[in-house]
């Protein structure tokens, strides 16, 4: 099989069927090893078009490879941006069913609530913040498509930067009232740390996420509207979700947001 046989069209459709049936696959790009970012995002759009027109509802972007070293590893020096909606959504509380997803991994991250309107470029990170309403700890669920979360980087921009479920939590504090660079976060599994991070590890403070993605989205003529929520990205490397595991973020300032895994 070559890359002529495949298509934005073709992509996007076998991308949303291994979603529906949980079932990993190889990468795109092992045959489309021509995929470029642009067509990447295309797919994503199209993907996410078509959940809208299912009856789910967009309710804010998610920012992928925000920390450095994983930037590193994969040989880029810039996020990348996925969608959220509202299909994604798992109240808070509510346990994660692990048979639902391929192979779930959590991750904690920061939140933020948008109160105006943001479009870019051009997007400071202090007129970014200054947009922002309120500020959450929350997890994401991240389950790529890919079998053993092997990709490349246009490969999980077509997956929607391995979007599944995201939690926020009940904490909703002033972001003129915190910095987000120190605000330190440890992951448990079973009361057991397991792992920690400060708010410097997304893009140096999650304010630089939120410009980067205003300014990244804002070149394809789309704005972040009142509202959203922005997941700003993993502070962690994420955890794997086992059945009978509590994972927990409890976050210095923004409460502790548990996943109870079954």
């Amino acid at each position: 099989m070559t890359s002529r046989n495949w298509t934005i069209e073709r992509t996007a459709r076998e991308l949303a069927a291994a979603e529906r049936s949980r079932t990993d696959r190889g990468p795109i790009t092992d045959e489309w090893p021509d995929l470029d970012i642009a067509s990447a995002y295309r797919v994503q759009d199209l993907v996410v078009n078509r959940r809208v027109a299912a009856g789910e509802s967009i309710v804010g972007i998610k920012l992928g490879l925000t920390s450095h070293a994983k930037q590193q590893r994969m040989g880029v020096d810039s996020p990348l941006t996925g969608w959220l909606t509202d299909g994604m959504v798992m109240p808070y509380g509510v346990p994660l069913n692990v048979g639902d997803l391929i192979h779930p991994r959590i991750e904690p991250e920061i939140v933020f609530v948008l109160g105006k309107r943001l479009e870019g470029p051009g997007i400071t990170a202090a007129r970014a913040m200054s947009a922002v309403a309120a500020v959450h700890g929350g997890v994401e669920i991240i389950d790529s498509r890919y079998r053993d979360f092997r990709f490349t980087l246009t490969d999980v921009i077509a997956d929607n930067a391995s979007s599944a479920r995201f939690v926020v939590g009940p904490v909703a504090a002033n972001p003129q009232h915190l910095d987000l660079s120190l605000q330190g976060c440890l992951v448990e599994v079973d009361g057991e740390v397991v792992d920690s991070a400060t708010g410097a590890a997304v893009q140096g403070h999650p304010a630089e996420a939120l410009a980067l993605a205003a300014n990244d989205l804002g070149r394809r003529g789309i704005a972040l509207e009142p509202g959203w929520l922005i997941l700003t990205g993993g502070m962690t490397d994420a955890v794997t979700a086992v059945p009978g595991h509590h994972i927990a973020a409890r976050f210095a300032d923004l409460g502790t947001v548990t996943v109870a895994c079954r």
